[in-house]
């Protein structure tokens, strides 16, 4: 008898999880714009709100039945499988903003009094919510950095008078905006040491930098994965959205959560979304494509002081194992420091004709910002001098023109720029 094939997961990006017979035969899934589900009997809304809010478990082969779109809706349950075939994960809740995502996330596993340990540098609405609201309903909170061993990690953590406290390792990475690594399996590593039967420790790793087709965090030992979906996954800049995966009871408790927050995303950003799967893969192999190219014509340009781009690190450097580990391409996400400082930035970039000023990332349009005043603005000013989000630095997100009109615009945009220091070293810098 031979084996069922397996399809590969950007060829049931079209179907899994859709049955046309059940929508008149149509195609695609239509938009179920409605808010509440008509139920064929009293017998048959009492067993779903018995699911629904956990009075008892499935019965075999039993599937949680439509309620009221706050809680599910056949868009959403559709796009959340099939998200779960990029991850190999067991199930998914889809937010209405990454954000909403990260905040649920963090809001169930931490309580007044727990220790998060998280990494730095990180996103800045991240960075805020962690700093300006965490810290006020009295989670502690501790940084740690990309150079920073195990031992020394364990030593921050034993130091903070918080160890058994520890409830949560929060990664972004490669971290937003200087690429940085963190080592993942270091961290879970961390994590089980810490836990004890009463209570686990999670490790949850924000992947939306690498989106789920270059990097799969759970596979590298990540409890849970979170995704701001507004960029590789929804790809066009006009959708804004969340996803959260990981094993079925850690999911629950998050889709339960997200239930009496009512931050779910909505029939139509979840239709969106399944639309946007379907080209999910051809449009990130361009961007790859595009980057490696975008990088090395950046690497060798006399106005570019650094370039931090994965595809770019030595196999000498100390984050290279991890790189080789976590990840099967370098992405699309370039920084760079241009020679000079704030001036020269924003000359390069107000020239810029076919690269937008825009912040966000991972859409088919190429956006160029300037983090130190742009998305991490609110980040102390210490710590973005000592992680080096300086005023040279820009961020590139790689989009799908033709890569030859992408660096022509980065090329006339970087003739414009006129230095106002005279740099007597224009060798290469090598991230």
């Amino acid at each position: 008898m031979s084996t069922p094939h397996q399809f590969q997961p950007e060829s049931l990006m079209m179907t899994y999880g859709y049955n046309p017979e059940l929508s008149e035969g149509a195609i695609k899934s239509p938009i179920f714009q409605t808010s509440t589900f008509v139920f064929k009997s009293a017998e048959e809304g009492k067993a779903f709100f018995e699911l629904a809010y956990g009075l008892r478990e499935k019965e075999t082969n039993e599937e949680c039945g439509l309620i009221y779109s706050r809680i599910n809706n056949p868009n959403l349950e559709i796009l959340e499988n099939r998200l779960c075939l990029w991850d190999k994960a067991e199930d998914c809740a889809v937010f209405e903003s990454g954000m909403s995502a990260i905040g649920t996330v963090l809001l169930e596993f931490l309580k007044p009094g727990d220790l998060l340990v998280y990494s730095s540098p990180t996103y800045g609405g991240t960075d805020h919510f962690i700093h300006h609201y965490l810290n006020k309903i009295g989670v502690s909170i501790l940084a740690i950095t990309s150079n920073q061993t195990k031992d020394e990690v364990v030593q921050l953590i034993e130091e903070s008078g918080k160890k058994n406290k520890l409830s949560f390792i929060f990664l972004e990475t490669p971290a937003n905006p200087n690429n940085d690594l963190f080592d993942i399996e270091m961290c879970k590593e961390i994590a089980d040491y810490y836990s004890i039967p009463e209570k686990q420790v999670y490790v949850g790793v924000d992947n939306t930098y690498m989106g789920p087709i270059w990097s799969h965090p759970l596979t590298c030992g990540a409890d849970i994965v979170m995704y701001s979906a507004t960029k590789y996954i929804g790809g066009h800049s006009d959708v804004i959205a969340g996803a959260v995966l990981g094993n079925s009871q850690i999911i629950k408790r998050v889709k339960t959560l997200r239930t009496f927050l009512g931050n779910m995303a909505s029939p139509h950003t979840a239709w969106l979304l399944t639309r946007s799967l379907e080209t999910l893969k051809v449009r990130m192999e361009q961007q790859l494509k595009n980057a490696i190219s975008v990088a090395k014509y950046l690497n060798d340009h006399p106005k570019v002081d650094k370039v931090y781009y994965l595809g770019l690190l030595n196999k000498n450097h100390s984050s290279y194992k991890i790189y080789r580990k976590q990840y099967n391409s370098p992405g699309a996400m370039i920084s760079f420091d241009i020679k000079g400082g704030e001036k020269e930035a924003f000359q390069f970039i107000n020239h810029l004709k076919l690269i937008k000023l825009a912040v966000s990332l991972g859409s088919t349009e190429s956006l160029v910002q300037h983090p130190a005043t742009m998305t991490h603005a609110g980040v102390d000013g210490e710590i973005k001098k000592k992680l080096g989000i300086t005023s040279q630095m820009l961020r590139l997100s790689i989009g799908i023109e033709n890569e030859n009109d992408i660096i022509w615009d980065i090329n006339q945009a970087l003739e414009k720029t006129e230095l106002s220091l005279v740099y007597q070293d224009f060798s290469l810098a090598y991230y």
